[in-house]
Order: structure tokens, then sequence, then C-alpha cells
């Protein structure tokens, strides 16, 4: 149940974020100039933008002190899949193969 979870809020948290950032790509291409200049573009805008810089610094660090612990494979995959969507992908989709990982770790220790 909690992979179905997990596997939804990757889903989730890949279409609501590009459901905003594909019309501006659309509209201006990738003009990271403009992206930044309208993230900060007031307080509270620049509130949001900085908590999801601060997040996904977390999440690094989460990805790789908790995936050496558990000895997962292609850490680098929850890093692209934050840098390319957002923590909305790269936390969920963690969680999904940790979770994963987990309950493979526990069915080994059963056998």
């Amino acid at each position: 149940m909690l992979k179905t979870i997990y596997l939804i809020l990757c889903i989730l948290g890949t279409v609501l974020p590009y459901s905003q950032f594909v019309p501006f790509l659309l509209e201006h291409g990738l003009d990271v100039n403009l992206f930044l200049e309208q993230l900060f573009t007031n307080r509270i805008s620049a509130f949001f933008g900085m908590d999801v810089f601060v997040s996904a610094l977390i999440l690094f660090v989460f990805i790789f002190g908790e995936g050496s612990r558990l000895k997962m494979k292609k850490l680098w995959v929850y890093v692209a899949s934050t840098l390319l969507v957002g923590v909305s992908l790269g936390l969920p989709l963690f969680l999904l193969m940790r979770q994963h990982k987990l309950e493979e770790t526990t069915l080994a220790l059963i056998s």
C-alpha cells in the first residue's frame, strides 16, 4: 500500500509542476534568466524558491546517507529526478525505491 502511495505521489509530483513549467517553456524557451527573474519576482515567490532549494539540498544529503546505508544502487537517479523535475518527484521516488529495498531486505532475512 505504501509503495502505491509513493508511486501516485511520483506521478503527481511530475505532472503538477510540469503543468506550469511546460507552458513557460513553450512561450519563452529555456530562458534561465527570465525563469529566475520570475521565480524571485517578490518576497513570497522567493520564499518558496528558497524553500525548494534548501529542501533539495536536504534531500540530497538524505539520499546519499540513507541510500549508502541501505546499499542502494544508482543514487544519481534520484538526484537527477530532483534536478529535472523537483523535490516533488525526487523525494517520493527515493522513498518508493527505499521501501522496495527495505521489503527486499526483510524478505532475505526471513528466508
